[in-house]
């Protein structure tokens, strides 16, 4: 009976002493007691300006994409050009790196892990009915050789059932962001009707594969790109607005690969009628974003460019509390 007792206490006291709420002192409903971060934080709005922004080079004006390997920043173009290339922080090109026999279709979004950079040649806004969504793998040791073996990762979205055309920017089924995490890959649609994104998961083994859809959350906006830090264990998104308002997507303090069951703070970059496509960080607390050409006569004419926008107060006040 005592034992019985004993053993009573202590799975009440444990389950006692876990309390749920949201554990950010940077946001509006902070629970000083709680134990247990449930993903209920909100926060107000909030605005960031780059330090600074820098133009890109002419041949940069589709830039599509931005990762940080071997002390560069690489992009690409989401047209024909089977082009990487690598920047300095300045945003000058310091190196070019172009794959014999490999076809850029719709390269949307570059990611990697310690071994691999992965091209997503998936753009799919066009008309919404392409059947050879991939992605591409290469080796990060043959990445500067001239032999570079590529890999092919191809599949489908398993609720995508017609293939037929659709008009431009529609679909659900188009994507520009993804990360790359353990053993899978994490797709991030653009979605334009409803401003969702959706999270679809492929092995990232070569093979075809249907994407296993995890979780729709509303972005209210189109998602163009992600990185993940795994010092910090953070997901940040990027994107903007219909009306070309962009924004970025902080994501923390998640639950394994459940992306937004954490933390989900959105802030604004003061950077009208930008269309930015790629982010990427250094360090996992200066980040970097692009922005394509965007011409909107006579509206507006917004030259490619390379913006640093610094997230580290975010960031550190929430590990450090």
């Amino acid at each position: 009976m005592k034992v019985t007792t004993l053993i009573f206490l202590v799975f009440y006291t444990c389950t006692w002493s876990q309390i749920s709420g949201c554990t950010d002192p940077l946001s509006k409903n902070f629970n000083a007691k709680a134990t247990i971060n449930d993903g209920s934080c909100q926060y107000r709005k909030t605005k960031t300006k780059p330090e600074f922004s820098i133009q890109l080079s002419d041949s940069l004006v589709e830039n599509s994409t931005l990762f940080y390997y071997d002390s560069l920043l690489w992009t690409a173009n989401d047209d024909a050009d089977p082009t990487l290339y690598g920047l300095n922080t300045s945003g000058k090109i310091e190196k070019k790196i172009t794959i014999a026999g490999l076809k850029n279709k719709e390269w949307e979004e570059i990611s990697q892990d310690d071994d691999y950079l992965y091209l997503g040649d998936f753009g799919n806004n066009s008309s919404g009915n392409r059947t050879d969504l991939r992605l591409l793998r290469l080796s990060k040791k043959e990445l500067y050789s001239n032999n570079i073996k590529i890999d092919t990762i191809a599949f489908s979205y398993e609720n995508q059932s017609d293939f037929s055309i659709q008009q431009a920017n529609t679909t659900h089924f188009d994507c520009e962001a993804f990360i790359v995490l353990k053993d899978s890959i994490y797709l991030f649609t653009k979605q334009y009707d409803d401003k969702q994104t959706s999270v679809y998961v492929v092995p990232k083994k070569p093979g075809t594969y249907p994407a296993k859809l995890q979780k729709t959350f509303d972005v209210d906006g189109l998602i163009t790109g992600a990185t993940y830090d795994k010092n910090f264990k953070t997901v940040v998104l990027c994107g903007y607005s219909k009306l070309l308002q962009p924004f970025i997507y902080l994501l923390s303090d998640f639950q394994d690969t459940a992306f937004f069951s954490g933390n989900k703070r959105k802030i604004k970059v003061k950077l009208p009628f930008h269309q930015i496509e790629g982010v990427a960080t250094p360090n996992g607390l200066d980040y970097y974003i692009s922005n394509e050409k965007t011409v909107r006569k006579p509206l507006f004419n917004t030259p490619q460019q390379l913006h640093k926008i610094y997230l580290r107060d975010y960031i550190l006040n929430y590990l450090v509390n």
